[in-house]
């Protein structure tokens, strides 16, 4: 294939918009590898530096992947969730955004999950979530690491059974910078281990939900978690915000 020539005004800006749509047409496919630097500029009826920075970004981008001394030239990369994953995080931490407006999302978003979950999930996945809802179970008053790693294994395989991706990506960030905001508030708890036994608790409801088929009651029963969780730890003026979520 041949790419068309670009203005010399932030002109790598153009060549990596025509790389990327090439891309993402399915004209450039995962492996393939792009024309030498050379080739480049004179398709691209650019300079050298041009060249290199626009090969920069996509890079940066993982869009492909160079090795220096290659003379095969940069292959183009699969398609992955790994650049949204670092752009959501950013914006998660993004000092504009409190902790009731990423409440309020990941409420959104696992409500979601588990309406989708409870419609679509599979055998496997439901053997996932009871293997890690018994996993927190066994590590009940052991410690907060190991009970945290199976709750998130727990989240995980929800998110995995609405086979969206992007769920997957977006509740993973949100929840990780959550639990970041409020951790140290978390380790103090008077009584972790009731805190743990509620979530127990709460996972066994939601789950027989999901294996039952019932989205709706799932969905509800996550959000209310979430809130009666977490909602103490917004400001009591920014809570009224989450209220909607709730529902009756």
């Amino acid at each position: 294939m041949r790419f068309e020539p670009v203005t010399t005004v932030r002109a790598y800006e153009r060549v990596v918009e025509q790389i990327e749509q090439a891309v993402l047409s399915g004209r450039l496919s995962p492996g393939e590898r792009l024309p030498s630097e050379r080739e480049l500029m004179a398709q691209f009826g650019v300079s050298r530096s041009t060249v290199r920075e626009a090969l920069r970004v996509l890079q940066a981008g993982e869009v492909i992947r160079s090795r220096a001394g290659d003379p095969r030239g940069p292959e183009v990369l699969p398609a992955s969730t790994a650049v949204l994953q670092k752009s959501m995080h950013r914006l998660a931490r993004a000092e504009e955004l409190g902790l009731a407006q990423l409440l309020q999302f990941r409420m959104l978003l696992e409500g979601s999950a588990y309406l989708l979950a409870a419609r679509l999930r599979t055998e496997e996945q439901l053997a996932q979530m009871d293997a890690a809802l018994a996993e927190m179970r066994a590590q009940l008053g052991r410690g907060d690491s190991e009970f945290s790693r199976a709750d998130v294994a727990f989240h995980d395989a929800v998110a995995r059974a609405t086979q969206n991706p992007l769920l997957v990506v977006c509740g993973e960030v949100v929840r990780g910078v959550v639990l970041e905001l409020i951790e140290d508030k978390l380790a103090h708890a008077a009584d972790r281990r009731a805190l743990m036994r509620k979530s127990v608790a709460h996972h066994i409801e939601v789950l027989r939900a999901v294996r039952d088929g019932e989205g709706e009651r799932a969905c509800r029963l996550a959000r209310h978690a979430l809130y009666d969780y977490y909602a103490e730890y917004v400001p009591e003026a920014e809570r009224a915000m989450l209220h909607p979520l709730l529902g009756s």
